[in-house]
């Protein structure tokens, strides 16, 4: 344990309610979409710009942005990290224009990937090793809630105060991960090895850590077709309220937030085989979504279905890529991690670019098709992957020992 004097708990507690304040801030545009077109007079697919450019802001910041902290202390970091996360959605919530909201996305964006990179290592470090993804879905957990509350809740400040008022609920949430950082988390956690540019090469040339960031990219992005936009998918396509979309998006994070842990505890041995079941399973959670999206209740069963799956596979794949570069590049297991956050958010470029298009040209029914195709070349590279370790079981990477 890094520290002798605060519980493992209480840090993955801490880190557990930053990530709530960041998750709330990531999908929180999700509900605010009708609000921020109306307001800035802007079309439905441009608004979700907020979105995609939200995950390129992530994606650019979690390998640049580890690669200059890498030897900074871990408290001092996380602190930095809040305080970046705070002006951002500060500048977000007095924005005049649009072109200045999503200036405040990207600056709290850049906070987020850090954030998520070293808070997964922080996580996997403070417990023993065959608990790692289950602390790993713990602290994902923040993320998860914050689709069960976070977001309905800024959804709801935003339908009744203004879409200002949800940024300033997000600052608020922010303050709370700050203190929580400052009073839990210990000062004298581990540092990386040292690490370099050089090293986003050495990660990218090993075959197996580059298919499991492609993995990453497409089996978490298969959502973002249909979730970026499952606002007006629930009001235009199955006939629900405004009022009711607030309700419903609690019970699709609680599905979502069962799912994590779920597939925290699936994945704590062997990732690879588990995250491929979880894959297929999501392809079928979005063909039912195709199938009922103009069914008011069963349409609401499959998204809630669909949510269950939706972040099932995000802790097997984060400690998947820690494995593998404990293996193939034990220097860079830092910016390995770094890496696969920015993964995650191609994925949700890919995907929530992907369904812009599709709205755009007044395909919204359609969008799931785009995530299952996703996850049909997700699981095929994931299918590839599986083949080239069990060719190589003298490195094999599933450790107990690290």
């Amino acid at each position: 344990m890094p520290s002798r004097t605060i519980s493992s708990n209480w840090i993955l507690l801490s880190l557990a309610i930053s990530a709530f304040a960041i998750g709330s801030t990531e999908f929180i545009s999700v509900g605010l979409l009708p609000l921020l077109t109306r307001s800035f007079g802007i079309s439905l697919s441009q608004g979700g710009l907020t979105v995609s450019l939200y995950a390129a802001g992530i994606t650019v910041g979690a390998p640049v942005l580890a690669l200059l902290t890498n030897r900074w202390n871990r408290k001092h970091l996380l602190l930095a990290i809040m305080v970046t996360f705070l002006i951002g959605n500060l500048l977000a919530a007095t924005a005049p224009t649009f072109g200045i909201l999503l200036a405040g996305r990207i600056i709290a964006a850049l906070a987020h990937g850090i954030f998520m990179a070293i808070a997964s290592l922080i996580a996997a470090d403070v417990v023993a090793p065959q608990k790692r993804a289950s602390a790993i879905a713990v602290m994902f957990t923040g993320l998860t809630l914050a689709t069960v509350t976070g977001v309905p809740l800024g959804t709801f400040i935003g339908e009744h105060l203004g879409w200002r008022a949800s940024f300033l609920f997000l600052i608020l949430l922010g303050l709370v991960g700050l203190i929580t950082n400052a009073l839990l988390v210990p000062r004298d956690l581990p540092l990386p090895r040292p690490t370099s540019v050089k090293g986003i090469w050495r990660i990218l040339k090993q075959p197996q850590l580059l298919l499991i960031l492609i993995i990453t990219a497409l089996g978490y992005g298969a959502t973002f077709p249909v979730y970026t936009y499952l606002t007006p998918i629930l009001n235009q396509q199955m006939g629900w309220s405004t009022s009711a979309i607030v309700v419903i998006l609690v019970f699709y994070g609680i599905a979502v937030a069962i799912g994590n842990t779920l597939g925290g505890r699936f994945a704590n041995r062997r990732p690879l085989p588990v995250i491929i079941k979880m894959f297929a399973g999501l392809a079928l959670a979005l063909l039912l979504v195709r199938l009922t999206i103009n069914l008011q209740v069963w349409g609401l069963l499959a998204v809630v279905v669909m949510g269950l799956f939706a972040f099932m596979n995000v802790p097997g794949l984060q400690l998947y890529i820690v494995q593998l570069a404990e293996t193939y590049t034990p220097n860079e297991v830092s910016l390995a991690s770094a890496l696969n956050i920015s993964a995650f958010n191609v994925g949700i470029m890919l995907g929530s670019g992907l369904g812009g298009q599709a709205v755009a040209q007044g395909q919204l029914t359609n969008t799931p098709w785009l995530g299952i195709g996703m996850l049909v070349f997700g699981i095929g590279v994931a299918a590839g992957l599986q083949r080239l370790e069990n060719r190589q079981p003298q490195r094999n990477i599933v450790k107990e020992h690290h």
